[in-house]
């Protein structure tokens, strides 16, 4: 079978070509800002920069508020109180309570026939896609800007001997539809081509800021990967995040797609661990996977059982870390500073993005001038802080909200932000 090529008007991107993205997709590139004169800026490649906590040390008090991820969370009373007593066995045997009723749980709220307890997101989305991806040099079909493709060190590639084929990634956290099915390998079984076997979505969204996929994006989706019989795997790392915003139940997204990863470790708040969901049949060629990569767990129990003390009440602890992403975004908003810009539209969950207008100030040292603190330091009437948040590239700021961060802190962060702005507006006036 030949490919399909579909009547679509030709884009640019940086002098390429390229006739795969459709006039509404391209629109809202041009309101994003991505686009310019029919152009468009490919982004470069972006990695981790997270950096170490480097809160001098004072002779003075002040308050420390941790925004660099939702992954900073220390274990309460309860979960360590939940921890030692957590009832254990051998998981590799099935034998774990604890494990055993944190999976039912997931299978319950998910809404899948059965689930896996993982290490780590990272494998989790490493099995899902071998076990959908049977055959070495098969094909996935996954965002340029994805977790998946860009974060886990090729691990498809490197370990599971999948091939990705990359989708630009709107500003939305979605992709052009018409571009996806342009892509999908109709040339199979000829040799010289692999074969399609798997989507990969990610919602929320992780380098978007934590945007939400709308359930209409994963209708289309199921629609077309039923068309070409392909398997949907969605990277659902903040997944409550999304329900939350959406107000509806998780297994609501969950029902478009054949296979989900859920972190415990990020907003949910537990130290370690994460969730994958599926059909039974799924689940067990998972268990096989996670053996073959080390992830088999003898008595873990100690760990389910954080994780169910933090789903006991995540969905309402994230309605709050949103409230307070948005009060912050609102709050940097209110003093104008010509320094900073923030677009309240994509502040959807607990992840906020800002932009340092002036190129003289780069967003590292926008983060290490947040995070020190001194004895004249004037930012709040009542206490000192320090905030730690994450520079990213294209002169950006992120901020991640989380449940050990209060409205209160919040509001200190906004004052923090104001005063350390207000500071680099005297020094360029001098300059």
């Amino acid at each position: 079978m030949l490919f399909r090529f579909l009547p679509l008007t030709v884009k640019t991107f940086q002098g390429k070509t390229c006739s795969n993205l459709s006039s509404r997709n391209f629109k809202i590139l041009l309101r994003s800002g991505a686009v310019s004169n029919g152009s468009y800026e490919i982004p470069a490649r972006q990695y981790y920069k997270i950096p170490h906590s480097e809160v001098p040390q004072a002779s003075f008090s002040f308050l420390t508020v941790d925004l660099r991820s939702d992954t900073v969370t220390k274990p309460g009373a309860a979960m360590r109180r939940a921890m030692a007593e957590a009832e254990v066995g051998d998981d590799v045997f099935g034998e774990d309570p604890t494990v055993n009723e944190l999976q039912r749980q997931m299978a319950e709220l998910l809404g899948t026939e059965d689930t896996l307890f993982v290490p780590s997101g990272t494998m989790g989305n490493l099995i899902s896609v071998m076990c959908h991806c049977s055959e070495r040099g098969a094909e996935l079909l996954v965002g340029d800007e994805s977790h998946i493709h860009l974060y886990e060190q090729g691990g498809t590639s490197q370990l599971a001997g999948v091939h990705p084929r990359t989708l630009m990634t709107l500003p939305d956290g979605t992709f052009d539809l018409n571009e996806l099915e342009y892509k999908i390998c109709h040339n199979y079984p000829d040799p010289h081509y692999p074969r399609t076997c798997l989507i990969c979505l990610e919602s929320t969204h992780n380098m978007k800021g934590g945007c939400v996929l709308p359930l209409s994006f994963f209708k289309e989706i199921r629609t077309i990967a039923d068309k070409y019989k392909l398997a949907v795997h969605l990277d659902g790392a903040r997944l409550l995040n999304a329900a939350v915003s959406l107000n509806i139940q998780p297994s609501e997204i969950v029902q478009y797609c054949d296979s989900v990863m859920m972190c415990f470790s990020k907003a949910v708040g537990a130290p370690v661990g994460s969730i994958i969901g599926g059909s039974k049949d799924f689940i067990q060629k998972a268990v096989r996977m996670r053996k073959a990569l080390g992830g088999g767990m003898r008595q873990v129990g100690v760990l389910a059982a954080a994780a169910l003390e933090a789903m006991s009440d995540a969905m309402e602890r994230l309605k709050a870390d949103h409230l307070n992403a948005r009060r912050f975004a609102e709050g940097i908003l209110t003093f104008s500073s010509p320094l900073l810009s923030v677009d309240l539209t994509t502040v959807q969950t607990n992840i906020v993005k800002f932009k340092v207008e002036d190129t003289r100030i780069s967003p590292e040292e926008f983060c290490k001038s947040l995070q020190t603190v001194t004895e004249a330091d004037t930012s709040s009437r009542s206490e000192r802080v320090a905030v730690l948040m994450s520079p990213y590239p294209g002169g950006r700021v992120r901020a991640v909200w989380h449940h050990q961060v209060s409205a209160h802190d919040t509001d200190l962060t906004v004052q923090k932000v104001k005063y350390v702005t207000e500071k680099y507006k005297t020094q360029l006036l001098t300059s």
